[in-house]
């Protein structure tokens, strides 16, 4: 083991964490995005080809934030945050801010935010609640060309540096609430393996790389990630002990 327990933990958490609070998954079955093809909401082509269908769907998703709150499995993670004394880092694939709400520190989102709206013209990162297709200034230089503070499809993710960093640490990878579909996020299990970790899925079905983990567990993350988070913290050194370790 790198370092003795309680070791460093890698969580990644999906769309399936903050569907039981009410928000709709961006892609259901049918493989669209609430209605839309990917390609009609969530590209820097679809912004610039059809902005007023783009902002009217992330101003619709913003304001649905009030309507809800943290889940269970958003405060058990919030509560793992706050007492495990290694390294921790919760990277979200969500837009949404229910982990922040919950009250986790630790937190890094991947994909943007929709509190947060990003100026195309001087870059700058502005918190941001309201609506936006009305074209707003920005604060910071005055042009009206703020955007969703969103990853579309196309662009990097935000902080990978930090993320393969992390990931290279790792005594454990936790991946919960996540189909294993969309990359990069869908090859941290990979990363994390390479360099050793144990690696726990907690999904609500198997997702599409469950057989790259040392272990899943099936069930709805209001009710795994809880009873998990009581599990680390209460031995944690038995379930990041030497022989758990993969090779």
């Amino acid at each position: 083991m790198r370092q003795s327990a309680p070791g460093n933990l890698v969580i990644l958490t999906g769309a399936g964490v903050s569907a039981e609070s009410g928000l709709a998954t961006f892609r259901g079955p049918d493989g669209l995005w609430e209605g839309h093809r990917v390609e009609e909401v969530c590209t820097p082509q679809a912004l610039a080809r059809n902005p007023a269908l783009v902002h009217a769907f992330y101003d619709a998703r913003r304001a649905k934030l009030a309507e809800v709150g943290p889940n269970a499995a958003h405060r058990a993670l919030a509560r793992l945050d706050a007492e495990w004394p290694g390294e921790l880092l919760i990277v979200t694939q969500n837009v949404d801010d229910l982990h922040e709400r919950a009250g986790a520190k630790r937190l890094l989102h991947m994909h943007g935010e929709l509190t947060s709206a990003l100026c195309a013209g001087c870059g700058a990162r502005i918190p941001w609640n309201g609506p936006m297709g009305h074209g707003p200034k920005c604060p910071a230089c005055g042009a009206a060309k703020l955007r969703p503070d969103i990853v579309f499809f196309g662009e990097m993710p935000y902080e990978m540096d930090r993320i393969d960093a992390a990931l290279s640490r790792a005594d454990l990878f936790v991946s919960i609430g996540t189909s294993g579909a969309v990359y990069p996020a869908a090859g941290f299990v990979q990363i994390a393996r390479h360099h050793g970790a144990r690696a726990l899925e907690l999904n609500l079905e198997p997702s599409v790389g469950s057989s790259m983990f040392s272990e899943s567990r099936m069930g709805p993350a209001g009710e795994l990630v809880p009873a998990w988070v009581e599990e680390m913290l209460k031995s944690s050194p038995s379930l990041l002990g030497e022989g758990d370790r993969l090779p």
